[in-house]
């Protein structure tokens, strides 16, 4: 008969499973992409603070995102990486901060779908209605769209926590590298058909409501931008709105990737190693879409390496 540690303060984390050979590489290429997301993001973030050019509504909300992924790296791959220089025996972790973990991986992919909700909104004024873009996207309407966007997502986490948290515990081993609601759940030897009941409705909501806003924003823009003779208005779409919706399918794919692989127990690494990559790679590419894409961020990036140059001849 399995002994059971009922409500242990102290879990046991899996972690990643990586072999001998390629434990090198993968530790590497997490550090360096740690590293890089912290920097591009930190380093956008304040760039868009400083550069007056930039306090548009597009770039304020945009601003969600970095920070979404500051936050959200900064709670999974530290600990991940501390976790593979341990021993399995010694990945462990307090229940309480692995609870916060938890709260703080599922804000982030939530964050991840309203945020570029809010993002598609404002692209549809911008398009749609750009005789009243400024009326509309006001200061004060920018603060209530990323309200409203933290806002849902931290009680939609809130309750999916709250109801996993209500459960007592049996076991203590994390089929995870990182702290989530699933793994949560199945320390329990309670029945958890709420658990699943609110988590499947939580997440088929969420992606109803994110690709709904998407198809319906990007097909009324589409009609705007076929109906004008306006290339210069045409031109911009494109720009804005092919960044915006890259940045949207990759986080998809990212999201499916990870749903449709727990359904293949036989591939369990490859979906723990997805988990991690869901952090890291929106992480890395959206500061570098979002630079590449955007003539004011690269303006004033020249304008800053012309000044770094011509500094030590003036000095000269």
């Amino acid at each position: 008969m399995e002994n059971y540690t009922y409500n242990s303060i102290t879990l046991q984390l899996e972690g990643l499973n990586v072999s001998d050979n390629y434990f090198y590489p993968v530790f590497i290429f997490f550090i360096f992409s740690y590293l890089f997301i912290m920097v591009a993001n930190v380093g956008i973030t304040v760039l868009i603070f400083i550069d007056k050019s930039l306090h548009q509504p597009m770039y304020l909300l945009f601003c969600n995102l970095p920070f979404n992924d500051i936050v959200g790296n900064s709670v999974i791959v530290p600990r991940l990486l501390l976790d593979m220089l341990r021993p399995p025996s010694e990945r462990l972790i307090n229940y309480h901060e692995c609870v916060a973990q938890a709260f703080i991986t599922h804000m982030f992919g939530t964050t991840s779908h309203t945020v570029l909700m809010i993002m598609a909104v404002d692209r549809y004024v911008a398009i749609c209605n750009p005789l009243r873009y400024a009326a509309i996207m006001t200061n004060k309407m920018v603060i209530k769209l990323t309200v409203s966007a933290w806002g849902v997502a931290f009680v939609l986490v809130g309750i999916l926590l709250g109801l996993t948290m209500r459960l007592n515990r049996c076991r203590t081993m994390l089929i995870n590298p990182f702290c989530d609601n699933a793994s949560l759940f199945k320390l329990s030897c309670e029945s958890v058909f709420i658990n699943n009941v609110y988590g499947l409705t939580f997440t088929v909501v969420l992606f109803i409501a994110s690709i709904g806003s998407i198809v319906l924003t990007y097909t009324k823009i589409a009609v705007v931008c076929l109906t004008s003779n306006n290339k210069s208005l045409n031109s911009k779409a494109l720009k804005t709105c092919s960044t915006h919706l890259f940045i949207y399918l990759i986080m998809v794919f990212n999201g499916m990737s990870n749903i449709a692989l727990h359904r293949f127990p036989q591939y369990s690494d490859y979906r723990k190693l997805c988990s991690v990559l869901f952090f890291i790679v929106p992480g890395s590419l959206n500061p570098i879409i979002y630079g590449l894409q955007s003539k004011e961020i690269q303006k004033f990036l020249l304008k800053s390496l012309k000044s770094k140059n011509t500094f030590p001849k003036l000095k000269n």
